[in-house]
């Protein structure tokens, strides 16, 4: 394990994506920080500790930004918004849209959510199976994260593939053009609806945002692009994954399954050790040394990519007892699922709220629930960026 060609073998292969916790747990007990090549053909280090990943993520030395440290032009349509962004463009970019995710405005929204929850299962309830993907897990956050925004209920699916081909080739070289074909016909889609607000502008977001920008409140045309694609792809991606991979650990250990259906008011507890035990975001987004630095005795050079293994350290053992353990009465947990620093998901509060009533609502509808494969035959999402399964076949 300490050669960085075993290294090379195991990650990024189909039985890591199956399961790459073991790799996680021999990385961190032997080489913590690490140069690795990926997928798309560059080289960059990855943070394996939680310790560690908690400085990175928080060490302004390490930048979103990567026109500052290199000539390489930002071409995704994803590049001019908060994430991708440091101070101060980061406050005020990230100003625009956190005034509609506040915890408070995001409880008020608690009923409705619980109504699309029950519509999606009423759906199905005549049948004895379901997908849980496909019927459930991907309808309900875009669902919510679209109205938010103002975006026409028909064009839910269209958004679906186009973030699906974003995100996936995340640091794959080999689905890039795929990639940049889902951009521009995102940006396509986003121009005509612009246009559409302009002209008959409403209360949701994306008018909000549009009026700011014809304000002159510093919201150039290329934000307002990057802005609205972050928020509906964050906005139900990583929500997907939550339910899908939450549902799977409960099916995976029973015993803690029988608990929340009898003490459904662990959901809390329960939502934040799914997010610790196997989250819906594996690695962070790329950060780049602003400088030559020095990191725990590794030297870093100007431009060198710096890639947190988030489900690493969030199974830590010098941070969390029994890290591998999946424990729904653990209590009050520090993982990093959403990120620390300024960069901690703005839509957290939102994703906490769908991710209970979802699996809380399911398991009452459907106590009996099975699942219909077995769950090494699953198939994982490709790309680097996102953890979750493709489908979870259940009876009901």
């Amino acid at each position: 394990m300490n050669s960085r060609d075993t290294i090379e073998q195991m990650m990024f292969t189909p039985e890591f994506k199956q399961n790459p916790y073991p790799v996680y747990e021999k990385l961190r007990a032997s080489n913590p920080i690490f140069k690795q090549f990926f997928p798309n053909g560059h080289y960059g280090w990855i943070i394996t500790k939680y310790e560690d990943a908690v400085e990175v993520l928080k060490d302004q030395r390490f930048i979103k930004d990567i026109a500052k440290v290199s000539s390489i032009e930002q071409k995704s349509v994803l590049g001019k918004n908060m994430l991708f962004s440091d101070l101060p463009d980061h406050k005020r970019l990230r100003g625009f849209v956190q005034k509609g995710f506040t915890p408070q405005i995001i409880a008020g929204k608690r009923e409705h959510i619980q109504k699309i929850a029950d519509e999606l299962l009423d759906a199905l309830a005549a049948s004895h199976t379901m997908n849980l993907i496909d019927d459930y897990a991907f309808h309900l956050p875009i669902i919510v994260i679209c109205e938010i925004l103002g975006i026409p209920a028909e064009d839910r699916e269209q958004f679906r593939s186009w973030s699906n081909s974003i995100i996936e080739a995340s640091f794959e070289e080999s689905s890039r053009e795929a990639s940049l074909q889902a951009q521009d016909e995102f940006v396509a889609y986003l121009k005509e609806r612009f246009d559409f607000v302009r002209e008959n502008p409403s209360d949701d977001l994306i008018s909000q945002l549009v009026v700011a920008d014809e304000s002159g409140d510093q919201l150039t045309e290329g934000e307002l692009y990057g802005v609205i694609t972050l928020l509906i792809i964050a906005g139900h991606e990583t929500t997907v994954n939550l339910i899908g991979n939450g549902v799977l650990a409960l099916l995976e250990h029973p015993e803690q399954r029988e608990q929340l259906m009898r003490q459904p008011e662990y959901i809390h507890g329960a939502i934040e050790e799914m997010l610790r035990y196997n989250g819906p975001v594996e690695f962070s987004t790329g950060r780049w040394a602003s400088e030559d630095l020095e990191f725990k005795g590794h030297m870093m050079k100007k431009n060198d990519m710096v890639i947190v293994a988030l489900d690493s350290a969030n199974r830590d053992p010098e941070h969390f007892s029994e890290p591998d353990v999946f424990d729904i009465s653990r209590g009050k947990s520090q993982h990093l699922a959403f990120g620390k620093g300024i960069h901690l998901c703005l839509g957290a509060p939102l994703a906490r709220l769908e991710g209970e009533i979802a699996i809380n609502t399911l398991l009452r509808r459907f106590p009996r629930l099975e699942l219909q494969a077995n769950i090494s035959d699953l198939e994982w999402r490709p790309g680097m960026l996102m953890r979750g399964v493709k489908e979870i076949p259940l009876s009901i």
